[in-house]
């Protein structure tokens, strides 16, 4: 589905010696851009390209030429003309058998041979290395670049009575010779030897021998026009049809010399085809078509079996036309006439899919007509098409305000304008086909190159008027008019329009408003956002906005980096401000966004609204990667592509696979054709075998439901969800549950289809699938503040439980919103047996209502409003676990309920009617509390069996000790003291079983058991509470003593010399024993009071010995520290430098192999990666694959286990050095211990030791943290720099930012340096 444009048109006119002077034959210089014109006179003209292409007058002068001219005898004449790539020179066949070789260059001619019969036509092979020369005796001879004959050979067996040496120049190009594209046959057209019969065959050749290969039936053939396309496909060639009075059909051939397929040209039966070519690409086909009054160039193109005639160019029969296609650009057209008018024509293709998926297509004289909307109807089928007076050339399409109006230019000349109905009216024109007619004018159109709605009755079009154009030649002003005019066409209709029916005829167009152009326009875009306005782009990429009657104005902003063929033009939302965004494509495939490139390796590109206010949303482009990119435009705007698209480039890499955001097209070189907007979301790709295929992606499904569910339509959003089997959970999260809450009722309101409403409800989940699985497919119209502030309003109660705050709206709402059904109550069934945790035994009681009043018999009439009791159960029984079930009934302790439950569940009677049986006899709180039991729910079994009486006190005391969580509730319902006590007591003995002895020793205090207590205390190492606990037994002095020096040896052994040392200094009375512990626990100001508090010297002389030495050991220490951490740091930095250098040298190694396979790669730069042991990947090989997930696991814990120890060359060998170094730090108990000999220091008159000791203390706590921030700082970038990274650097640093820390706050100010 694409029509072939017209975007640029380059004329000029090559000015000849002399008036009787004609143009016979062209060639084409590819590697220096020269176009060679032999003439009648045997004059040779050479132009240059870029002389062309300069050219800004478009006619209005000649075009520079050198002409030589070459000498040949009387009456001799150029009947070939080609120009070799290899020699760099022209090959020039005369009437009489010479055979000349002519450098342009230096102007000089070479005979090189001469033939008998004179030469009819040269063909050089496509790899240049020989050449092919058919003679006026019917010979072919086959020579090298050297003029070497490698053979000859008969191809035309000339009729009795022909005679050779009077050639006409009618017969200058018979038996011309069609090489395959690979240059290993030839193809020839000649005669049958039969004097009664003009029957003509093809005959194919081999190259090498020059034998005959294949020759076809003998047939009607026309002239002697014959084609092999270059992809070596097929061979096309004209039947001449006059006989069965029919038009000439064009008729494809196979190498083997059979017929293939044929199509006819739909002309005259007088219609004479002269001319085949091919495009480079072999998609092209291109005739001269010379009819009663004109002559044509027609093009046409293959897709699904079907011939199109894509475009006619009409010239006058008097100009001769020729044609060739450009060798190298398979859309660029060089024709030229007998009189030196040459016209380069530039194509492109474009979707025949409108921005409102309306299918356009082009194919001679009809559109056919597809709303790909109502109908994806594959081509060549159509819905409806429109029948012109001509071919169409181009089409335009206006679609705003529900009126949809066509304009078609024709290749007559004329326009024609048609009104379509609305869309909702198209399937009733389904197989009809409207026959419009022209509009009148008095004006004459020059040849549209493009067409574009300004409004509903204003076109604007870029206008051609030429020398030799067919369109302006007959018009009375044709001086007058001459290059591209800007033209504004008002258009009348003078007929009614009737909804439903086209408007074909009555319309009137005028010329309203024309300007010269100076430049070159090579493409047009509508202004979505401003009525009458339009956008055009010149050639260099350069936008000019232009208003009616106003003219154009620049804008800068908007304009392309270079030219680009393709333009669209579309309005954008940012920040809640409309904004215009040009898109163009370039003939390279570079996707340009104003003036920056968005895509180097685009193919095509369309975009994607929501129609809410036909605001642009999303971006869509294929890729010759041939992968689907859906880009949001708010990415675009921000600037947000380099991370998420990766430049539109896909590398192989395993590890991304999981977050791809392309999508593989399955079929190479499929392009996008359209773009389903709206609630549809759906792209439509065309293959190159021109079969249609619609997809849908994931993007922009789940935008056009969030869209919906924004505006409110969730009915809309849920038969999405279900079309697309997308996660229902986007209907509630995708602007957060608690919003959701407030709009469940409309939601219900909206669905009312009770079927959608459970299949919605089965699939509610406790997640937020924004975050999860389509967290890189949406983006949220509500922010995360956004979302906090409504949790906060909607969530008074403080449930923060998704699934049940979700369902319980939704069973609100089906009760208020939903009348009363048997269908609406197995719906609220199913919101409580999905509930979180499910709400059975609220379902059952609603179950248990209904079975009541069937039991009852009532006639209420609202028994027909609820689904028998038998099948709610059912129901609830395929919603839920049947088990789950039975223990729901049984909660509800009703028996009989619970034995139904369990027959319709397929339960063996013989498993629970002993059990039923066995309750049922019981008394009812016994019943309820062995239930309870069963059940595990304890707190209602121990209320039951309370309330069973002192009976049952022991079965009371067994279920509080097998679940101690109940001794409180036990302690509330009981009370009697003695019992209360003894459930203080059990309480107490679990406690102290589990080591709770704090709680244990408060609860026997409660019920008054002190040697309990006291044992509990002492368990814990709290000798406060057991002295505490002594006193309340009234123990003796010595039994206080005695237990005093137990515990002072138990706290020793516990490592709390500091709490021994009080017991020893105030129950033991032990000075000595209690100073020497103080000095143990480094408590060096308590020791140094209790010294002076005694009042002797050995004891303050003790105290001052120790500090001492413990200043001078940790002096020691700091100073062995400090030079642990140097040589910590130094090992991980020289680490850490070659861990990057690996690290970049196995990154170079994966992009040099990413034109790999994937696994290779994969496998490849995973083994390189396990080889070293700087890193952390895992090796992974063929031997490794095998190894099993228990082995690894032990591998993970034995790791885990020597974690602490630091192994050279391991990989864990960095982070274990940063983790030591940050170990290394001063714990608080450190600090604490330092203040306090710091200060017993300077009592002690020790001030220098102190200065030395805080200094020693100082730098190493300061070393250790600069090593610390530096290899964090390290590990957070890929560059080490050795000046920047230094530890002064960062110890100088450091002293300046912590000063005053708590990190330092153990210093002495005293000390400080200055």
């Amino acid at each position: 589905m694409k029509n072939l444009k017209l975007y640029s048109e380059l004329c000029s006119k090559l000015q000849l010696q002399s008036n009787e002077e004609v143009v016979l034959f062209f060639a084409h210089d590819i590697e220096r851009s020269r176009f060679f014109f032999a003439s009648s006179a045997n004059l040779i003209y050479t132009i240059h390209l870029s002389s062309f292409q300069n050219e800004r007058t478009w006619g209005k002068a000649s075009l520079p030429a050198e002409v030589n001219s070459i000498d040949l005898e009387l009456n001799d004449y150029i009947t070939a003309f080609e120009y070799h790539m290899e020699k760099e020179a022209l090959i020039v066949g005369t009437c009489s058998g010479l055979l000349l070789q002519h450098s342009v260059d230096d102007n000089g001619t070479e005979v090189v041979g001469r033939v008998e019969g004179g030469v009819r036509c040269i063909s050089p092979s496509p790899d240049g290395d020989l050449l092919a020369v058919t003679t006026g005796l019917g010979q072919a001879l086959v020579m090298t670049n050297d003029w070497d004959l490698l053979y000859e050979t008969t191809v035309e067996e000339l009729r009795e009575g022909v005679d050779v040496t009077e050639p006409t120049l009618s017969s200058t190009n018979e038996s011309p010779i069609s090489w395959r594209g690979d240059g290993k046959y030839f193809a020839t057209l000649s005669e049958v030897c039969d004097s009664t019969s003009l029957l003509k065959r093809i005959k194919i050749w081999e190259r090498d021998s020059g034998a005959l290969h294949a020759t076809s039936e003998s047939k009607a053939f026309m002239g002697s026009v014959i084609e092999w396309m270059p992809s070596g496909a097929k061979i096309a060639a004209v039947y001449d049809r006059k006989a069965a009075n029919e038009c000439p059909s064009i008729v494809f051939f196979e190498r083997n010399g059979l017929e293939r397929i044929s199509f006819g040209i739909n002309e005259k039966i007088d219609a004479t085809i002269e001319m085949l070519r091919w495009n480079c690409t072999s998609d092209l086909l291109a005739a001269i078509v010379r009819c009663e009054k004109h002559d044509s160039v027609k093009i046409w193109f293959f897709s699904n079996n079907h011939w199109y005639l894509k475009f006619e160019i009409r010239y006058l029969r008097q100009d001769g036309v020729r044609f060739m296609w450009d060798p190298a650009k398979p859309l660029q057209l060089i024709c030229w006439t007998l009189g030196g008018h040459i016209t380069i024509y530039n194509f492109i293709w474009n979707t025949a899919v409108m921005e409102n998926s309306l299918a356009l297509v082009i194919d001679d004289s009809e559109i056919h007509v597809t709303p790909l909307s109502v109908s994806l109807m594959p081509p060549p089928m159509y819905l409806f098409n429109l029948k012109f007076p001509s071919a169409v050339r181009d089409i335009s399409l206006y679609s705003k305000n529900s009126k949809n109006r066509l304009a078609a230019f024709l290749s007559d000349g004329s326009l024609c304008v048609v009104g379509l109905p609305a869309p909702d009216a198209w399937e009733e024109l389904e197989g009809k086909q409207f026959v419009i007619e022209a509009s009148i004018s008095e004006s004459v159109f020059g040849s549209f190159v493009h067409l574009l709605w300004l409004d509903s009755h204003i076109l604007l079009a870029v206008s051609h008027y030429g020398f030799n154009h067919y369109l302006s030649s007959t018009s009375s002003n044709e001086g007058e008019l001459l290059g591209y005019y800007l033209q504004e066409i008002e258009l009348v209709c003078s007929e009614d329009h009737v909804p439903g029916l086209l408007t074909c005829s009555g319309w009137h167009a005028k010329i309203s408003y024309q300007n010269s152009l100076e430049g070159l326009i090579i493409g047009t875009a509508s202004n979505p956002t401003k009525l009458c306005s339009a956008f055009i782009q010149f050639d260099g990429g350069k936008i000019f906005e232009y208003t009616t009657r106003m003219g154009a104005l620049k804008h800068d902003d908007m304009s392309f980096s270079s030219s680009c063929p393709w333009m669209n033009v579309v309005s954008v939302g940012d920040n809640g401000l409309l904004k215009l965004l040009p898109f163009g494509l370039d003939d390279i495939g570079r996707l340009h966004v104003g003036g920056r490139i968005l895509c180097n390796n685009c193919n095509s590109f369309s975009s994607y609204s929501n129609l809410a206010d036909q605001v642009i949303t999303h971006l869509i482009l294929s890729t010759k990667q041939d992968l689907l990119y859906i880009v949001e435009i708010s990415d675009i705007l921000h600037g947000e592509l380099d991370p998420k698209y990766e430049n539109f480039i896909h590398t192989p890499n395993r590890r991304r696979e999981e977050n791809k955001n392309f999508i593989n097209i399955w079929e190479r070189g499929a392009k996008i054709v359209g773009v389903l907007h709206g609630d549809e979301a759906a792209v439509i790709l065309q293959t190159t075998r021109g079969n249609l295929e619609c997809i849908y992606p994931r993007k922009l499904v789940l935008a056009s439901i969030i869209n919906a569910l924004v505006q409110g339509r969730f009915r809309d959003a849920l038969l999405m969800v279900r079309r697309h089997r997308i996660d229902f959970n986007i209907i509630v999260d995708h602007c957060g549950w608690q919003a959701f809450l407030q709009s469940a009722a409309e939601f219900v309101r909206q669905v009312s289809n009770l079927n959608y409403i459970t299949e919605f409800v089965c699939a509610i989940k406790n997640e937020n699938i924004t975050e999860r699985l389509y967290k890189d497919l949406v983006s949220l119209p509500c922010s995360k503040d956004a979302k906090d502030a409504q949790a906060r309003d909607s969530m008074g109660l403080g449930d923060n439980n998704k699934v049940s705050s979700v369902l319980l709206a939704i069973r609100k709402a089906l009760e208020e919103k939903l009348p009363e059904s048997p269908a609406r109550e197995l719906c609220i069934l199913t919101t409580l047996a999905r509930n979180d945790p499910p709400a059975l035994e609220e379902a059952l009681e609603r179950i248990k209502v209904t079975r009541e009043m069937e039991l009852s018999g009532s006639n209420d009439p609202r028994r027909m409003s609820y689904p028998s009791a038998e099948e709610a159960l059912k129901h609830l029984l395929w919603l839920s676990d049947s088990e789950a079930v039975f223990e729901a009934a049984l909660g509800l302790y009703d028996l009989n309920l619970a034995a139904i439950v369990a027959l319709n569940s397929q339960r063996d009677p013989k498993e629970f009617l002993p059990f039923l049986q066995e309750l049922e006899q019981m008394p009812a709180v016994l019943m309820r509390y062995n239930i309870d039991l069963r059940l595990l729910r304890f707190r209602n079994a121990l209320k039951h069996i309370v309330s069973a009486g002192d009976a049952h006190y022991e079965d009371c005391m067994n279920l509080m000790k097998k679940n101690p969580q109940l001794f409180p509730l036990g302690l509330q319902l009981i009370t009697d003291p003695p019992k209360r006590k003894q459930i203080l007591e059990a309480w107490g003995d679990h406690l102290n079983d589990e080591k709770c002895f704090e709680d244990a020793a408060t609860t026997y205090l409660c019920c008054s058991s002190l040697e309990k207590a006291l044992k509990s205390y002492r368990a814990c190492g709290n000798w406060s509470g057991v002295f505490t606990v002594a006193g309340l037994l009234k123990m003796g002095k010595d039994e206080i003593m005695q237990l005093a020096h137990e515990l002072c040896e138990e706290l020793q052994a516990l490592g709390k010399p500091g709490e021994a040392a009080r017991i020893a200094l105030e129950y033991c009375e032990d000075v000595n024993g209690g100073l020497n512990l103080l000095i143990s626990a480094r408590e060096w100001e308590e020791a140094l009071r209790v010294a002076f508090m005694q009042r002797r010297e050995d004891l303050i002389s003790e105290v001052k010995n120790a500090s001492l030495e413990c200043a001078s050991m940790l002096i020691d220490e700091y100073k062995e520290g400090l030079e642990k951490v140097g040589k910590y740091l130094t090992r991980y930095l020289a680490v850490r430098q070659r861990r990057l250098l690996l690290a970049a040298k196995i990154q170079s190694e994966e992009r040099s192999m990413s034109d790999l396979d994937d696994d290779a790669t994969s496998e490849a730069s995973s083994n390189f990666s396990g080889m070293s042991a700087y890193t952390t990947g895992t090796r992974k090989s063929t031997a490794s694959s095998i190894i099993s997930s228990a082995a690894s696991k032990a591998r993970d814990t034995r790791r885990q286990r020597k974690r602490g120890k630091i192994r050279p060359g391991s990989a864990d060998e960095e982070f274990a050095l940063v983790e030591h170094l940050k170990g290394m730090c001063l714990t608080a108990g450190a600090k604490i211990e330092l203040k306090s000999l710091l200060v017993s220091l300077v009592m002690l008159s020790e001030e220098e030791t102190a200065r030395k000791l805080q200094c020693a203390g100082e730098n190493f706590q300061l070393s250790q943290m600069a090593a610390v921030k530096l290899a964090e700082d390290t590990m957070s970038t890929d560059i080490i720099n050795e000046h920047a990274h230094t530890m002064e650097r960062y110890i100088k640093k450091l002293t300046n930012e912590v000063k005053d820390s708590e990190a330092f706050n153990w210093r002495s100010k005293i000390f400080l340096s200055p």
